[in-house]
């Protein structure tokens, strides 16, 4: 008899026939009901066991948490809540869990405590629906992608290269803490390091993306990327993946179109596929909600929310026409925003960004054509010689989701903006040779994949939507 998943077993509608199954107690009621789930489901399956037919010192070790494997006949049920249980025959103790230390007992746990316990947290109810989503969006990614002719690359996570000019980046050496070899001048000797020059974790595979969508036509990145920021907010990690995709001879508008069918791709298969965990997250933020003051609960639960993006064409604004209307506002005319908007080349905050797509336009907006001088040295100079070809799209609830751009095709542009921020020319001399063989306009985007999950799931600490988040001053597990 091959054994089955409880996600299986609650799917079939045919009864009276045996079954085996395996998978850990989460409550063990009346000496009678045990609810065991393995994973596969939000739901338990009950199994009903008739303690006269078993062995009392048997029973004593059916405690919360210890993995079990069970036979019986699989019947309709008698109780409210499940269609089918199982009449156990047979019971297993595969490993026992001790009562008096096991940290995920049935009952409510706060998100910090479940933090300490990381290892164990997707016994709950709440990260194992958070985790099973994060996979299907995973996976609806790749899908979309492949069904789009794009090929996927990995691109280095060592590298030489700082690609957002950001300069927060992790240090990757081999050279002796203490006692480093020098150079003349007494600075550090990295050709004496073991890749012979300084080396970092990667920011962003962008760079090297470009590189292949030059003679690839379509390529993806979906990779770890690290950021040494000192942030110690509920929207940022150390370690986190990327999404980014680059595309050869497609512009700005081009761009925007694709992210967008992305975006609703990837969100309305989680949509179909996960209903019920979703369901269950969505019931989950309600009753959190419940307890705080109307003005900070979600304008729309859950579902609704994922629904909104699907359903309604995003709205494209460039950035002028967003400062007019930030600037115009109720918020900024009272002094309700914590960053006044007082003139053009503000740097928005998340408060703005929310504020353009839940009361102003109430859709997902794009923003396009940002001052050159907060974005990234690789955007394409617009005519005007003051803006970029950049973009940003915004969410409901969480602000930017996804930052793109048309990239600098022109050699001698991509130079002067190099020059002006004094980044090495013999640094990136082969990203300056895309430019010299075969240049062509070409764009792509970047997506933190767990903005994306603590969207789809409801979560509001990112460190919630990684199996073990590295945040500051915490690399535990």
């Amino acid at each position: 008899m091959t054994t089955k998943t409880v996600a299986e077993l609650l799917s079939q509608d045919v009864t009276l026939q045996d079954v085996t199954v395996k998978g850990w107690v989460r409550t063990f009621r009346a000496n009678r009901f045990i609810a065991l789930n393995d994973g596969s489901t939000i739901n338990n399956i009950q199994c009903v066991v008739d303690f006269e037919n078993f062995d009392e010192a048997l029973l004593k070790r059916v405690t919360t948490g210890a993995a079990i494997h069970v036979t019986g006949e699989l019947v309709e049920s008698q109780g409210k809540g499940q269609s089918v249980e199982i009449q156990v025959r047979e019971l297993e103790v595969l490993g026992d869990s001790d009562p008096e230390t096991y940290p995920i007992q049935p009952k409510k746990h706060s998100f910090e405590f479940l933090r300490e316990n990381a290892h164990l947290r997707t016994r709950t109810n709440t990260f194992s629906a958070v985790m099973r989503v994060k996979s299907a969006l995973s996976f609806a990614i790749h899908k979309y992608f492949t069904e789009n002719g794009f090929y996927n690359m990995h691109t280095p996570i060592i590298t030489g290269s700082d690609a957002e000019g950001a300069g927060d980046m992790f240090r990757v050496t081999t050279l002796n803490a203490k006692n480093p070899p020098l150079t003349e001048d007494g600075e550090v000797n990295y050709k004496e390091d073991f890749f012979g020059k300084e080396a970092n974790l990667t920011v962003s595979g962008q760079l090297e993306a470009e590189t292949y969508a030059m003679s690839l036509g379509k390529v993806y990145t979906f990779g770890p990327t690290f950021r040494a920021e000192n942030s110690n907010t509920s929207r940022h990690l150390a370690e986190f993946w990327m999404i980014e995709p680059e595309v050869a001879f497609m512009d700005l508008a081009g761009n925007m179109d694709l992210a967008e069918d992305f975006l609703k791709s990837v969100l309305g298969y989680v949509l179909e596929h996960n209903e019920e965990d979703l369901e269950f997250l969505d019931k989950r933020l309600q009753d959190e909600e419940k307890g705080m003051p109307q003005a900070q609960r979600s304008p729309m639960n859950l579902i609704d929310k994922i629904k909104f993006v699907v359903d309604n064409n995003f709205k494209r604004v460039s950035y002028t026409e967003a400062i007019e209307i930030l600037r115009n506002s109720k918020p900024n005319k009272k002094k309700k925003f914590q960053y006044i908007i007082e003139e053009w080349g503000a740097d928005l905050q998340s408060e703005h960004e929310r504020f353009l797509v839940e009361k102003h336009f109430k859709c997902p907006v794009i923003l396009f054509d940002y001052p050159a001088n907060i974005k990234a040295f690789y955007m394409r100079l617009n005519e005007d010689g003051k803006t970029v070809r950049a973009m940003d799209i915004l969410f409901p609830g969480i602000g930017e989701m996804v930052g793109g751009s048309q990239r600098e095709e022109r050699l001698d542009v991509l130079k002067e903006k190099m020059a002006a921020l004094d980044i090495p020319e013999e640094e990136l001399w082969w990203y300056l040779d895309l430019r010299k063989y075969g240049t062509a306009v070409h764009s792509g985007f970047g997506l933190g994949f767990e903005r994306l999950v603590m969207f789809s799931t409801g979560m509001g600490n990112i460190r919630d939507v990684i199996p073990y988040p590295r945040t500051p001053q915490n690399a535990e597990f």
